[in-house]
């Protein structure tokens, strides 16, 4: 599947976040309509067990609402203002919207709950919207792709590599030893010689978060298979240019 995508396949990072407010279903619309390969979304559980859609451990930041993800239902969550007046969506009010239509790359992100059944939940979105060939996981935690890989194998995975550092492992042994289809390096970390030897692996290397045209034309003079971007927009004008 990751094959036939464009190169470089540009991802919406939560949507067309440089628009509208980050992980809401106006912003993976908007994203789509700007001509984005794919979006980037970030999941975990609700406190009654609902897949939804929101990047940090707490809605504070991203809402008019306050407390942990983990500790509020669905129906708390979707009370909540996630600007402009957007809800917090489920997995599965994406799915619904915009599944099938363009890549979705699902970063499961139960960092703070590594014990929850945030895969086994996902992954039953999936099934219900047969979007298992259109679908992208990617995670900090390998543990996470491995479930995934459990219970849908046919589905690509991508390992994300935290910057400097706490992410050597993962940009090297992590990744060359690990049953995955991506890296997901952040920009300062990534060289020629970090794409040239994923690709020595058959490997594809998608690049967090890339926001300026400067950046965008270097990573695809490197001959880079992605980037997660928050202006989509932009990169489709950069690449068709490229």
């Amino acid at each position: 599947m990751l094959s036939r995508l464009p190169s470089p396949v540009i991802f919406a990072h939560r949507g067309a976040s440089a628009y509208l407010p980050e992980n809401t279903l106006a912003a993976f619309e908007l994203a789509h309509q700007q001509g984005a390969d794919g979006i980037e979304l970030d999941v975990k559980l609700s406190a009654d067990g609902i897949p939804v859609v929101i990047h940090d451990a707490t809605v504070d930041r991203t809402t008019n609402g306050s407390g942990r993800v983990a500790d509020l239902e669905l129906a708390t969550l979707q009370k909540l203002d996630a600007g402009d007046g957007q809800q917090i969506p489920t997995l599965d009010e994406v799915f619904a919207s915009i599944g099938g239509q363009l890549l979705i790359n699902v970063e499961l992100t139960n960092y703070k709950t590594p014990t929850d059944q945030l895969v086994s939940k996902v992954v039953e979105v999936v099934e219900k919207h047969a979007l298992s060939k259109s679908i992208l996981f990617s995670s900090f935690f390998s543990n996470n792709l491995k479930q995934a890989a459990t219970l849908l194998p046919q589905t690509p995975r991508g390992l994300l590599a935290l910057p400097g550092l706490l992410g050597w492992w993962a940009r090297t042994f992590g990744f060359r030893f690990g049953d995955y289809q991506a890296l997901h390096p952040v920009y300062k970390n990534t060289t020629p010689q970090l794409i040239d030897r994923v690709h020595r692996l058959g490997k594809r290397v998608h690049v967090w978060t890339v926001n300026t045209a400067d950046e965008m034309r270097q990573l695809a003079r490197w001959n880079v298979d992605g980037i997660f971007t928050d202006d989509p927009q932009l990169a489709v004008e950069i690449f068709e240019r490229a």
